[in-house]
């Protein structure tokens, strides 16, 4: 594993393929927790925390129990029962020891169940070091690096929005854009700049 390699993977996660700027992916989160950015980094750490441990225990339910058994088919639905218990987990420790960020997170926190762009890198990790059923060298470490990386890329994008839309608080804006209207303008803006990132190559 290279340090080239490494830069590409975490270069692409976290600019040139942010998973909610580039794919459009995981936006119901990225729009309805980015009001404040206290609640946005405490989003963006659960997201994190809950790719790369999915990540760990889907490649090695899919390297160790579907592939000898033959079951890929069953790739998705197991992958998001993983998430899924995860996703409680988190729940509960926020829960535990910050009760405020729990409350203000609100439907958002268990909808990370749901939320396409964990489901996403678990399954771009399979797809990406794994040829023909077989995991490619250092499979486990690549795919762990690329879930941290586009958490923090998604947690990036999350908290980058929360300081815009903190500031337009403060702003008249206009009533009929107020709210969603001009969060899906700044979010529009916000990928058109990301894309000055596609010209990288390592």
């Amino acid at each position: 594993m290279s340090f080239a390699a490494v830069l590409s993977i975490i270069v692409s996660m976290v600019f040139v393929n942010n998973f909610v700027l580039s794919k459009f992916l995981g936006l119901c989160p990225f729009l309805g927790v980015s009001k404040q950015t206290k609640i946005a980094a405490g989003m963006g750490i659960a997201v994190i925390f809950v790719m790369t441990l999915s990540t760990a225990l889907t490649w090695l339910v899919y390297r160790f129990l579907l592939i000898p058994f033959n079951l890929m088919y069953l790739r998705t639905i197991t992958f998001i029962l993983v998430i899924a218990t995860f996703v409680q987990f988190v729940e509960m420790v926020i829960a535990k020891k910050s009760p405020l960020i729990q409350r203000a997170l609100g439907i958002y926190l268990p909808l990370i169940t749901t939320n396409c762009a964990v489901l996403g890198v678990t399954v771009l990790n399979i797809n990406s070091f794994f040829v023909n059923g077989r995991p490619v060298y250092a499979s486990f470490m690549l795919s762990l690096l690329q879930s941290f990386f586009a958490g923090v890329g998604f947690a990036l994008a999350l908290i980058l929005m929360s300081g815009i839309r903190e500031r337009l608080e403060l702003n008249n804006t206009p009533k009929s854009l107020r709210g969603i209207p001009v969060a899906f303008i700044i979010a529009s803006l916000m990928s058109l700049a990301f894309m000055g990132f596609k010209g990288f190559v390592f």
